[in-house]
């Protein structure tokens, strides 16, 4: 189980970036730009961009299901951005964006027989994956398959991410923690400083006592490092997480597997390299 396991968090780790580099690209701003949105900051577009596929969904159901995020900086962006686009014109343009994007990003290799195999691997995960219960996951399976492999291979990869999202979610809740608790626990065990999880916006205040709560449980030092039941919390929820993520790769053998790595490990390279990409994220990927 920790080979396969181990195999499900590599496939998180290359992929990720394949999805997130979207949400910074240039040409993404640009669509975003077209749509009416302002790009003096990230936010307006990224709500929109990721909640497009639930439809106009409102603030807070967009709260509920994105988690992390303070309820307030949500409110702020939601609704509101529907005035500016509909989700149907989002999501058309969402596709021209992540066309562009990897155009820019990968050039000539986007039309090649490598990118169509790659492609169509993790297509064949995502259509795998049970969005049950996942409604980031479930939304974005929903929509249809684009033709061009490019544009097939950032929509699974974000099913993917999305289906590993919401069973994120899911550990935890089962652990008891709220979405602060969630950051602060992450924090407290190093995935990345406090500071980078200001961006979800959550006050000083707030940040403060969902550490105090923490400290009540004996998860987290006063210091806010975490404690040894604190460090074993985060970890049942990242093995969860793991499991969950599982079974969309349960039916890729060995080979397939390997196959897979090989093919998008230079597209991972290229991803990193752009410069696009914070150092660090709220996500801890290769810290825990």
């Amino acid at each position: 189980m920790a080979d396969e396991l181990g195999h499900v968090r590599q496939m998180w780790h290359l992929l990720e970036p394949l999805h997130a580099v979207f949400y910074y690209a240039p040409e993404v701003f640009e669509e975003a730009a077209a749509l009416g949105y302002a790009t003096d900051e990230r936010w307006p577009s990224y709500f929109a961009w990721r909640a497009a596929p639930l439809g106009a969904a409102d603030a807070d159901r967009v709260t509920a299901v994105f988690h992390s995020f303070s309820p307030a900086m949500v409110a702020r962006y939601v609704p509101a951005g529907w005035d500016v686009a509909e989700p149907r014109a989002v999501l058309a343009a969402r596709t021209r964006a992540v066309d562009r994007a990897y155009r820019a990003l990968f050039g000539d290799r986007v039309e090649g027989a490598e990118f169509a195999e790659a492609a169509a691997l993790v297509r064949r995960a995502a259509e795998a994956a049970d969005v049950t219960g996942r409604p980031l996951a479930g939304a974005n399976a929903a929509l249809p398959w684009p033709e061009a492999p490019h544009l097939v291979l950032w929509q699974a990869a974000t099913v993917l991410r999305e289906h590993r999202g919401d069973g994120h979610i899911a550990a935890l809740v089962a652990e008891g923690l709220d979405p602060v608790e969630s950051l602060v626990s992450f924090a407290a065990v190093g995935a990345a400083p406090p500071e980078v999880f200001a961006s979800r916006g959550w006050s000083a205040a707030e940040w403060d006592a969902g550490r105090a709560r923490l400290v009540g449980r004996g998860l987290v030092a006063a210091d806010g490092s975490a404690t040894e039941a604190g460090r074993a919390l985060r970890a049942r929820v990242e093995r969860r997480t793991d499991e969950a993520a599982s079974v969309p790769w349960a039916a890729f053998g060995a080979e397939e597997r390997e196959r897979l790595v090989e093919l998008l490990g230079p597209l991972w390279v290229e991803a990193i390299g752009s410069g696009l990409l914070p150092a660090e994220t709220t996500l801890g990927i290769g810290k825990v």
